[in-house]
């Protein structure tokens, strides 16, 4: 017996299947929140980001149409959440009712990754929300450029345009050394 596609599960969703919600959240929810978490860096901050993505999910499944796959609706979700919660950040500093977050990774992320990567990490937060976007989603989630241009709604020629800005900015930061250069 074949396991059921994401779409099969989401048109499953569309009829409040609680089974077939959990299965997507099952297999979609540690992904999401990894990659929020590598965007944002902050672990807490992006366990919200992903429930709040699949909560989305759940509310939208009526109106879904598999015009992309579901991963990649998913991910941009993800993306378009991380952006506005960036956002929010800011202007609160602005109003000056809230600190913003620590953009450097919290204790946890510093332990799951060695000494050296925290340079690497720490020039990635450094770079423009759509560069940032681009290289996590093609370097540390694997996708193609294709389906990153989705997720981000451009072009390839535009992905591998926010890529190239992106690599230049971190040889320039890291040395040719530390990016393969």
């Amino acid at each position: 017996m074949r396991e059921a596609s994401d779409e099969d599960l989401m048109a499953r969703v569309a009829t409040a299947d609680a089974a077939a919600f959990r299965t997507l959240c099952d297999r979609h929810a540690a992904r999401a929140a990894g990659f929020a978490r590598r965007f944002l860096g902050d672990a807490q901050d992006a366990e919200d980001i992903a429930q709040e993505a699949l909560l989305r999910v759940w509310r939208a499944a009526p109106r879904w149409r598999p015009t992309a796959a579901f991963g990649t609706w998913l991910y941009r979700i993800v993306v378009n959440l991380c952006l506005n919660h960036r956002r929010k950040a800011r202007f609160l500093l602005l109003d000056g009712t809230e600190e913003a977050a620590d953009p450097a990774p919290d204790a946890l992320a510093r332990m799951e990754r060695r000494e050296d990567d925290l340079g690497l990490w720490a020039a990635v937060a450094d770079l423009p929300e759509r560069q940032r976007a681009a290289i996590l989603l093609t370097y540390w989630e694997g996708l193609s450029n294709a389906r990153v241009a989705d997720i981000l709604g451009t072009s390839v020629p535009g992905v591998e345009t926010l890529l190239v800005r992106a690599r230049r900015s971190l040889r320039g930061r890291l040395g040719p050394h530390q990016n393969g250069g």
